[in-house]
């Protein structure tokens, strides 16, 4: 009987794991969703990158961590540096 309720309670926690995993992997997908969708609407000259006056006008929270996103001082940051640095 005990090896019976721990194989049952081994079952549960897996697939509570097993659900929860998907449950985040669903939301990091619909976030990265958003995040291309913001960064397309937001790259006026659609060069596939975003300067700062881009990013404070359509993504304002980029534009606060803009230095920081563009480690390389290029003057631009892009959709895999945001998506990087917001964890997608």
């Amino acid at each position: 009987m005990k090896k019976k309720l721990l194989a049952c309670s081994i079952f549960a926690a897996f697939f509570l794991t097993l659900s929860n995993f998907n449950l985040a992997s669903a939301e990091d997908t619909e976030r990265a969703k958003q995040i291309e969708e913001k960064f397309k609407a937001a790259d006026k000259n659609n060069d596939g990158q975003l300067t700062l006056e881009e990013a404070k006008a359509g993504m304002p929270r980029v534009a606060k961590g803009f230095s920081r996103i563009d480690a390389d001082k290029k003057g631009f940051v892009t959709l895999d540096q945001i998506k990087a640095m917001s964890g997608n």
